[in-house]
């Protein structure tokens, strides 16, 4: 495309002129190698100022200009990008953020903890078990229970408490108040 000054005599265009022609244009090329428009405008702006502190070492044939812009947009670009990729790389190679370590940490000691947990539930009695699960596990109240199962809920309170206190007997005592904290809350 060719350029279009106001003027071709004009030595070196203002900066407003240079704008107008050339930025949307560039925008566009700055796009194409970023795939963003917010850091593509960025380094167009960037490469303008770049020219304007820099015009006079650069001559002032339009072709001359344009290949200037074209070029440090281009550089800038490419620039922007190994940035990007080399700092992706310093994040990668961190160590994992620490509360992200405790979030994972948290998650593996409270699944050994419900695995123990549902191991004892296991081995209580059959009728003890089944009212222990619904109501601790599911969070079921007495009188849906005793519904269920077809018990009485005196039956489901008398259960409840065995299979506290078998629990109470069979668990690693710190395991067993990581149950109640989550139980009874």
């Amino acid at each position: 495309m060719e350029d279009q000054w106001p003027n071709e005599d004009v030595i070196v265009p203002s900066l407003e002129e240079l704008f107008r022609c050339y930025y949307p244009r560039l925008c566009h090329f700055a796009f194409q190698i970023l795939g963003d428009k917010s850091h593509s405008e960025d380094i167009v702006q960037e490469c303008f100022i770049r020219y304007w502190h820099l015009r006079a070492e650069i001559s002032s044939h339009p072709g001359a200009i344009r290949n200037f812009l074209y070029s440090s947009i281009r550089n800038a670009s490419l620039n922007y990008l190994r940035r990007q990729k080399v700092e992706e790389k310093y994040i990668l190679s961190q160590d994992p953020d620490p509360s992200e370590d405790a979030r994972f940490l948290h998650a593996i000691i409270r699944s050994e903890v419900m695995d123990e947990i549902y191991r004892v539930i296991d081995t209580l009695p059959d009728g003890c078990q089944k009212v222990f699960k619904l109501g601790y596990l599911e969070g079921l109240k007495n009188p849906k229970i005793a519904e269920k199962l077809g018990v009485s809920i005196n039956t489901v309170k008398t259960q409840k408490k065995r299979g506290l206190q078998l629990l109470r007997l069979k668990l690693n005592p710190e395991v067993f108040l990581v149950f109640a904290l989550f139980v009874f809350k």
